[in-house]
């Protein structure tokens, strides 16, 4: 029997029952236990996953002292602060710590933005939509654009328009040389 997954096993067992297979039948066709029979005929979906418990780490020893030097570092000018190497190699030196850059590193870039915004430090997330109406506002910008022209490389000016309200654009090519619209296919 091909693997399947266990929404589509509860799916099939609940069909066949539905058409009359017996319980122990489709115990034996699917090879699983009365038990999951049982709760894929009385439940549409398969219960949630637990959630394993978080292993205990090396670096769990370390957290409130890695913890300590990044809130003492809030403080201190930018230069000053501490980098995530800078703790690797100050939990190696000073505590004899047995644990990888790897794990620091880690650690450091979840607990660093936590730490900020617990400070109140953290830079505040904002939303500001924008709104244009109709023919008020557009961007401009040139540039230079390099097209083959008649056989040959030509480099023109590139006008680029965008309205701002619709999102529609306007590109217009100027040849440099004698300042005429480039007819191009675009």
């Amino acid at each position: 029997m091909p693997q399947m997954s266990k929404v589509e096993l509860y799916a099939a067992i609940r069909r066949d029952h539905r058409a009359g297979t017996k319980m122990r039948e489709l115990e034996r066709k699917y090879n699983v236990s009365w038990r999951t029979v049982k709760k894929a005929v009385d439940s549409v979906w398969p219960e949630p996953r637990k959630k394993l418990p978080l292993r205990p780490t090396a670096l769990d020893l370390y957290k409130p002292v890695i913890d300590e030097m990044l809130r003492t570092a809030l403080d201190a000018p930018r230069k000053q602060r501490h980098t995530i190497t800078r703790i690797f190699h100050r939990l190696i030196q000073e505590h004899g710590a047995d644990i990888s850059y790897q794990m620091v590193r880690r650690y450091v870039s979840e607990r660093k933005p936590e730490i900020l915004a617990a400070s109140g430090k953290a830079p505040v997330e904002a939303f500001v939509p924008q709104t244009h109406l109709p023919g008020h506002e557009a961007e401009v910008d040139f540039g230079d654009v390099t097209v083959r022209l008649a056989g040959e490389l030509v480099t023109c000016y590139l006008f680029s328009l965008r309205l701002s309200y619709s999102g529609k654009a306007v590109h217009r090519p100027v040849d440099r040389t004698i300042g005429v619209s480039c007819v191009l296919a675009w």
